[in-house]
């Protein structure tokens, strides 16, 4: 069978983005792209579908237009294909920044310093820079949505170096270097991860196949819901710090359609002067890039209303 291949990451720690497109479209057509074969077996039963993986070239002009560099990796979890969109920054490690509140909260739960969907933490009173929202009392629902740092680190001095160390292994969550401290590490310091690695790491969340509770697994994915429509559901966590002079916006996550079912990361780089860019961007392309691999359905697409 011949199939087309089609071709996604304001404040330190970056901050929760909600917004609801209502669209009723189907999905737009897909990128047209290098063919991929998959042969299946001759006998009673088909073989698994080996992964492949397509480079989308002309994805990276939306990149371009929108005046940052950064990559996109999108894998379809039935297909086994995966779409990427500038393959050497795909490959290339940065600071999670608050794309690791999913790994944390995972290790919060499995530990126990998390005890449960009702977890909640009194505010300390000093203020913070960053969004006011952060100064006041949080649940573990409010710190997600609202990317809160404090609330985090404390659960990572709560869980100490030790046993966070040994998850990261178990995750094999990217370089798992946790020098800058146990409260810093993703913000700052020496910790990498790539595009790559975080959809790898989310494709085992999904799966089930982390060595957590299940229960665990689909609170987290439920705690970082972005919207939900009739179309489709989006889940995924932002994050935005800077590394080596540059603004790293990431927004990493899950689509859910009747389509089909995807993992993604989308990072976006610019220099730290503009970093705050990267706060509504990296929602805009990354759904840009999912449309486009027709993850997303289309708004402007959809049907004239009667009146």
């Amino acid at each position: 069978m011949r199939v087309f291949a089609f071709a996604f990451a304001f404040v330190v720690a970056g901050c929760g983005v909600a917004a609801l497109d209502q669209g009723q479209a189907p999905p737009l057509p897909r990128a047209p792209e290098a063919e991929v074969l998959v042969t299946h077996s001759t006998q009673s039963h088909e073989a698994p579908v080996a992964p492949r993986e397509v480079v989308d070239a002309e994805g990276s002009k939306l990149f371009l237009d929108a005046g940052v560099d950064g990559a996109f990796v999108l894998a379809d979890l039935n297909s086994q294909i995966t779409t990427v969109v500038n393959p050497e920054q795909a490959a290339t490690g940065y600071l999670p920044a608050s794309t690791f509140k999913i790994p944390n909260t995972l290790i919060g739960l499995e530990t126990g310093v998390i005890p449960d969907a009702g977890f909640a933490q009194k505010w300390d009173g000093v203020k913070r820079d960053g969004p006011a929202v952060w100064n006041q009392d949080h649940d573990l629902a409010s710190a997600m949505k609202s990317s809160v740092v404090w609330f985090y680190q404390e659960i990572a001095r709560q869980i100490g170096a030790e046993r966070m160390n040994h998850w990261l292994g178990a995750f094999h969550y990217g370089n798992r270097n946790t020098s800058a401290g146990i409260d810093q590490f993703w913000l700052r310091g020496a910790m990498r991860v790539t595009p790559r690695e975080q959809v790898a790491f989310l494709r085992k969340l999904r799966a089930r196949s982390l060595p957590v509770s299940p229960a665990h697994a689909e609170l987290v994915e439920r705690l970082i819901t972005l919207e939900e429509t009739p179309k489709y559901t989006l889940r995924a966590k932002t994050g935005l710090t800077t590394q080596d002079e540059q603004s790293v916006g990431w927004l990493v996550g899950f689509v859910d359609q009747p389509k089909g079912n995807f993992a993604f990361a989308c990072v976006l780089l610019v220099p730290a002067k503009h970093g705050a860019k990267l706060i509504d961007l990296r929602l805009q392309l990354a759904k840009q890039l999912l449309r486009r691999a027709g993850a997303l359905p289309d708004p402007a697409a959809q049907p004239a209303q009667p009146k």
